[in-house]
């Protein structure tokens, strides 16, 4: 294999991106940028985009350019994905053109959340977008905090179709290890499947077969610190890894989406990252002083885990 076939391999750890913003709630590319450097630095595969880079609040425009912005940053250090759900199928395989174009190597949707679609529209949506799109496609089930969840047999239909070098997964419906469990027993253990919810259950998922792991980046370092270790062996590194991870993940968890977001930005801040702790209005949740300080205490924990 060569060297640029590489830097597209779909596989370990691929960190979806918080989307940095300036206090005039514009894109912020500078820090963008020292978020990417960072990821490669502590040793990920390569980037996404997804639900915690706030994709749902940004506009047409800013999720075209942070398309773009992603693949120009990496500098073809690895491989780029593309979050490209939307509520229609036009607006999806739109922006699946512009991650082509850009120079993805893979393009990843959650299916429409405004409705419950029936199977039959639902199979549309996702062979729309594999039939016209030449990139390897992850189907995404964030039901955990936002949308419908996919029926595991819709699944195997997409795999039977079309093969895993075609389609991957990113299943989060609940309960996420007995799920996967099913899943690989259905597809016969054939799916590419990566593991999402901030690393909350990664060593069971793990267990039952994981292709990779698609983290925030707030807690890359350990998280990457984490899918080394089980990939060694080393069973008592990766739970003193875990524990402070599962736990800050369990803090962020509480709140959906907006929990997520608003401890993720904490860190990334706490770290020199990001210069602002900015979201996109409107949330429900904000990081209050208690929860803040539980989440410093267990930053400093994981921090004296990594530097063992």
């Amino acid at each position: 294999m060569t060297e640029k076939q590489n830097s597209k391999e779909l596989r370990d750890v691929l960190p979806i991106l918080h989307t940095p913003f300036t206090e005039n709630d514009e894109i912020d590319r500078e820090c963008l940028q020292r978020e990417i450097d960072f990821c490669f630095e502590v040793g990920a595969q390569g980037v996404c985009s997804a639900m915690v880079s706030e994709i749902l609040r940004l506009t047409p425009r800013e999720r075209e350019e942070l398309t773009l912005l992603m693949v120009v940053a990496a500098q073809d250090r690895g491989p780029v994905v593309a979050s490209v759900g939307a509520e229609s199928t036009k607006d999806a395989l739109h922006y699946a053109e512009v991650a082509v174009e850009a120079g993805c190597a893979a393009i990843m949707a959650i299916p429409p959340i405004n409705t419950a679609l029936p199977e039959k529209a639902l199979w549309d949506y996702y062979t729309t977008l594999a039939n016209r799109i030449e990139l390897p496609l992850f189907v995404q089930d964030a039901s955990s905090y936002v949308g419908q969840e996919i029926p595991a047999r819709f699944y195997l239909r997409l795999l039977d179709e079309y093969g895993p070098e075609k389609i991957l997964f990113k299943p989060e419906a609940s309960p996420l290890g007995p799920k996967l469990s099913e899943f690989h027993e259905l597809t016969e253990h054939r799916a590419q499947v990566f593991d999402g919810s901030g690393g909350l259950l990664m060593i069971d998922c793990y267990r039952r077969g994981l292709t990779g792991t698609m983290p925030g980046c707030d807690m890359l370092a350990g998280i990457v610190a984490l899918w080394n270790a089980l990939k060694a062996g080393d069973e008592q590194r990766a739970y003193r890894l875990y524990f402070p991870i599962c736990a800050l993940a369990t803090l962020q968890m509480q709140a959906g989406l907006d929990g997520f977001l608003a401890i993720e930005k904490y860190l990334m801040q706490k770290q020199g990252i990001f210069k602002t702790v900015h979201r996109r209005q409107p949330y429900r949740w904000e990081l209050d002083e208690l929860t803040r300080a539980e989440v410093d205490r267990l930053w400093e924990y994981l921090l004296a885990v990594l530097d063992e």
